[in-house]
């Protein structure tokens, strides 16, 4: 018995630091800062918010109307430029490197990417018009929470989720995570308040999003707003290398 209870307190106790371990690292296991990537000086801005300096990717800037792309979780923004260029060739192009990407400086919490993205809306719509707003992955919860403002024209959801909770949830599920998350993305709750045209891209074999999780998000929307399609032959990491991708986000 006594034996029984010491294995128990190991058992706990380890339980216990593991639990701690995640809540610490947490930060580091959804964001993967990437390096900069060079550019020629009039390709990018440098936007100043608070406590951070901001590398914005830019790109056709005079034209009358712009596109906002928020990028993934492992992603130099400019790694979506080709194909942004491809799809919206009329259009001004504004690629956000999250704080701690690229040559953007500061730390990255969804508190923080919230904000810049607010900031960075702000700066585009005294500039331009019409807005086009595209997230991809991580991105897609930071651009449907931008998709109320007025100048908004359309949505582009890429390889979406309902929620980062949820997602973690699933592969954490011998873990409290709701009681540890701290950034938890939760686009459903935003997805009500959308009502303008609304994209959603799914990769036919995602291997990061569950379809579920993406036609949770579906049904969050009201009804009419958004439609949804499957890219076929790519996973969560190479939609964009299918041939279809470009004309899917320009034909939107």
């Amino acid at each position: 018995m006594r034996i029984l209870l010491k294995v128990s307190a190991v058992l706990a106790l380890g339980y216990l630091v593991l639990c701690a371990a995640v809540a610490i690292r947490q930060r580091s296991l959804l964001y993967y800062p990437q390096a900069p990537v060079p550019h020629g000086p009039a390709d990018a801005i440098t936007l100043n918010v608070e406590g951070a300096q901001l590398e914005v990717l830019v790109s056709s800037p005079g034209a009358a109307d712009a596109v906002i792309y928020f990028a993934g979780n492992a992603e130099n923004a400019s790694h979506a430029r080709p194909a942004l260029l491809a799809a919206f060739p009329d259009r001004a192009l504004y690629l956000l490197n999250y704080r701690g990407f690229g040559a953007s400086t500061g730390e990255p919490s969804e508190a923080a990417l919230r904000s810049d993205a607010e900031a960075l809306f702000d700066y585009v719509r005294q500039r331009h018009a019409r807005i086009i707003l595209v997230g991809r992955s991580l991105g897609s919860g930071v651009a449907i929470g931008l998709a109320r403002r007025d100048e908004v024209q359309r949505l582009i959801l890429i390889t979406p989720y309902d929620s980062v909770e949820r997602l973690a949830r699933a592969k954490f599920w011998f873990l409290p995570v709701h009681w540890l998350i701290r950034d938890r993305f939760e686009s459903w709750r935003y997805a009500p308040a959308v009502h303008v045209p609304t994209l959603v891209l799914a990769a036919e074999h995602d291997d990061v999003v569950p379809r579920a999780n993406t036609l949770r998000l579906m049904d969050s929307f009201p009804p009419g707003v958004a439609k949804m399609v499957v890219v076929s032959d790519v996973n969560h990491h190479t939609i964009a290398d299918s041939p279809r991708y470009s004309d899917l986000l320009g034909g939107a």
